[in-house]
């Protein structure tokens, strides 16, 4: 919100500097975001009276005027604008004076000159050679009675200030220059001018019929009818000022009058035109369809959700938002309807964001406006229309009033103890109650405790908190003592058996993966394809309609991620997100950190897709395979020994995917993406993902001491043949535990043949398997005989599980 300082001054002029009323308002929580000067600096400018204007001897366009400036001669100027005339009276810059900065930042410095041979003593002013608009048609034409020889400065009152505030929506009440002022001299204690509202009298007992059929949308609606008046009168300078400065151009008269006051005192109001309106009004929710054009010039179709103002003829007004074009003022305007109402603020709350436009009447309305003062500011806007639009035969009617559903607020308690420890100081009884009394709020007190109805126009005064906040307000946040809180610490040590959040991410990242970001709101699609969740999480209020859920897998963020690298001509792309999912889960009961209803655990998941290593010239370029995932999961989970089974999961291909188990526990799973999905999301290759419970990645176990063996090891050989159908994850199985001599167990070829028949002694179906085995004694050198028979043992151990025999 802006508005001139003077203003604001007007209701309450506390003995304060500039700066200092700025830092007063923004420390009471009014946050003043700019103070800037109502005019760019300039000097030396009068006010000048033009006594004669003859045309320039060698110049058609220039004229040589005569000029009163208040000094002892005219003053010979040279002007070209074309409304430089006899009798006006202008801005007239005398020899010395300084016209504000140019483009290039340098004022302009006023010299004698010489146009065309005539000799000129200063400068005639547009307005927009001070930069006060951008109008530059002519001479900035002053009033008639403006003093010959006033600084320009002080005749228009441009030694002023334009304060901006940003406030909260809980500051509804501070939305006008009244309101401010309000909180001005509670804060400052200087006296408040309470502004007066004198009776109009009526000359005419004429009514126009009002119903209000909603009373959830308008509690309370004041009209009254005015005749005979002057649409097309003009807007006195004064208030064309005020307006400008509050950042509002002047429209019509009647317009700049309900404009004031809602900067004044805070209340949007409308005014119809009478002579448009058919069979009286009433007030109502909207009808899905009907439609309206607005003053904006659009054409809005309302439905049950938006109150309107309608008439026998349509609707005539989105109600507490903006008029309707049907029955808007104009210059053929002669009788009208003034209106004040009070629409309820959930009722307006929203409403034309659905439009997608913002209005300062809905902008106050969703907050809150006074219900009490209905009729003393029609009394204001009625005696401005007589003072600026009025004739002769001007004539006012009653006020008409209608209060269906006035606002009850309900007391709220203020506890004197639970205030000073909200707020951190030693607060007594009488200081809270001199805080609220100067706010005007009327407490009553008790023994420790108290009491206040919120006056009409405070909408934000509902719970102890809201008290406790205007307490610490007018005490002065300044004030509050800057001690440390004290408290019991605990620290939150990280067990020695588990690494930090960031040693995982660390880890990946090392293997060439960058880390993503994503929103935890998912399209619907996703869940059920990618997570074969049936019945996601649904968001009541989702931001956009994709993101509608919550997610229960990392892996539809990954896929959109990937799929704005490849848009984007990326080859190669490794990514990981760590991250919450949300599932529904009956088991989880309320907590500090729980939801009733809710698991919230958090899982690490990557996606690997294009080539299986960065462009070089030692190995061939090849895309990215199962097994190289895999390892990313085993080096991930390293120094753990994870172990790996065939499984199925709905994003995965059903034939490359394995669970991930660790100690003997599913922890996630691994694999390529599923052929659907895959022309689903109109990829070239199959990317490689992996999806994992965080919590289990950061375990590890504790380093335990084991000395260095002093003997040397023995590396033994084996060639088995199994069926086609053994896995590697049995071999080992098989081989773990089946000597104490046996240090380790490795894979590292397998063998099938070429042609359809039996090869070297392996038949169709089968294949050969060559593990190396490292066995060592800790104490003793080994003996061929330890050494074969621990051979045997696997061997037997092989033959028992797999069916294997030896090559």
């Amino acid at each position: 919100m802006q508005f001139p300082e003077s203003w604001l001054r007007e209701f309450c002029n506390p003995p304060l500097s500039t700066q200092e009323l700025a830092d007063t308002l923004t420390m009471a929580g009014l946050e003043v975001e700019e103070t800037r000067p109502a005019a760019p600096p300039f000097s030396g400018i009068v006010v000048g009276e033009i006594k004669q204007a003859e045309p320039h001897p060698n110049a058609d366009r220039l004229r040589v005027c005569q000029v009163d400036a208040g000094g002892p001669q005219p003053l010979t100027i040279v002007c070209g604008a074309p409304n430089a005339r006899v009798g006006i009276r202008v801005p007239c810059a005398l020899v010395g004076a300084e016209l504000p900065p140019g483009e290039d930042g340098k004022p302009f410095h006023i010299k004698v000159g010489k146009l065309r041979g005539v000799q000129s003593h200063g400068m005639l002013c547009s307005a927009r050679e001070l930069k006060l608009s951008d109008d530059h048609g002519g001479l900035l034409e002053l009033s008639a009675d403006a003093p010959i020889g006033q600084d320009i400065r002080e005749h228009l009152g441009l030694n002023d200030t334009l304060f901006t505030l940003k406030l909260t929506p809980n500051l509804g009440h501070a939305l006008s220059v009244y309101g401010v002022a309000r909180e001005l001299a509670a804060l400052t204690g200087a006296p408040l001018k309470t502004p007066q509202f004198p009776k109009t009298a009526t000359a005419i007992d004429e009514h126009l019929a009002v119903r209000v059929e909603a009373t959830d949308l308008c509690g309370r609606f004041s009209g009254r009818i005015v005749r005979h008046i002057n649409p097309r009168a003009q807007t006195p300078q004064w208030m064309v000022d005020r307006l400008a400065r509050c950042g509002q151009r002047s429209v019509s008269p009647l317009v700049d009058i309900s404009n004031y006051v809602m900067f004044e005192l805070g209340r949007p109001t409308h005014i119809f035109d009478l002579d448009k309106i058919e069979g009286g009004l009433t007030v109502r929710w909207g009808r899905a369809g009907e439609t309206l054009k607005l003053l904006n010039g659009n054409t809005v179709t309302v439905d049950e959700q938006v109150g309107v103002i309608a008439d026998r003829h349509g609707l005539e007004s989105l109600a507490g938002i903006m008029g309707g074009d049907a029955t808007a003022v104009s210059d053929d305007t002669r009788h009208i309807f003034i209106e004040a109402a009070f629409w309820w603020p959930d009722a307006i709350a929203g409403r034309s964001r659905r439009f997608n436009f913002a209005t300062d009447a809905g902008h106050r309305f969703e907050r809150g406006v006074d219900p009490d003062l209905t009729l003393q500011h029609i009394e204001r806007i009625t005696a401005l229309v007589l003072d600026i639009c009025g004739t002769p035969d001007t004539c006012c009617g009653p006020i008409d009033d209608q209060q269906p559903n006035m606002p009850a607020p309900a007391p709220v308690v203020l506890r004197v103890a639970r205030a000073a420890k909200v707020i951190g100081m030693a607060l007594t009884q009488a200081q809270c109650v001199d805080a609220l009394t100067r706010l005007g709020l009327a407490p009553t007190e008790h023994d420790g405790v108290i009491s206040v109805t919120p006056p009409s126009y405070r909408f934000d005064l509902r719970i102890e908190e809201d008290l406790i906040e205007e307490v610490a307000r007018i005490i002065g946040y300044q004030k509050l003592p800057a001690d440390a809180p004290l408290g019991r610490i605990t620290p939150r040590l990280r067990a020695e058996s588990e690494r930090s959040r960031y040693a995982a991410r660390r880890e990946l990242a090392a293997l060439g993966y960058q880390e993503t970001v994503n929103f935890s709101f998912v399209e619907e699609r996703w869940e059920h394809e990618l997570a074969g969740n049936d019945a996601p999480i649904r968001l009541l209020n989702p931001i956009a309609s994709q993101m509608s859920v919550m997610r229960s897998s990392l892996l539809g963020s990954l896929m959109q991620a990937l799929k704005f690298n490849l848009d984007r001509k990326a080859a190669r792309v490794r990514i990981f997100e760590v991250g919450r999912v949300y599932r529904r889960d009956a088991s989880v009961r309320d907590t500090d950190a729980t939801v009733q209803g809710y698991a919230q655990p958090v899982h690490i998941a990557a996606l690997a897709y294009g080539a299986a290593a960065p462009l070089q010239w030692g190995e061939r370029e090849r895309l990215v395979d199962f097994f190289d995932i895999k390892g990313d999961v085993q080096a991930l989970l390293a120094p753990l020994q994870p172990t790996f089974e065939a499984a199925e999961h709905p994003a995965m291909h059903p034939g490359r995917c394995a669970r991930v188990l660790l100690q003997g526990r599913a922890i996630g799973h691994v694999g390529e993406l599923h052929p659907r999905w895959r022309q689903s999301w109109n990829l070239p290759h199959a990317p490689m993902l992996f999806e994992l419970d965080f919590d289990a990645v950061l375990k590890r176990p504790v380093p335990a001491f084991t000395s260095v063996a002093r003997l040397q090891h023995v590396e033994r050989d084996i060639a088995i043949v199994v069926a086609e159908s053994v896995t590697h994850q049995q071999i080992m199985k098989a081989v773990q535990g089946t000597s104490d001599l046996l240090r380790s167990c490795v894979l590292f070829d397998v063998f099938r043949p070429q042609t359809t028949g039996s090869s070297a002694g392996i038949a169709v179906g089968e294949k050969s398997v060559a593990l190396r085995l490292t066995l060592e004694s800790g104490n003793t050198t080994l003996t061929d005989v330890d050494i074969d028979t621990a051979v045997r043992q696997v061997l037997q151990a092989l033959a028992q599980h797999t069916g294997a025999r030896l090559r």
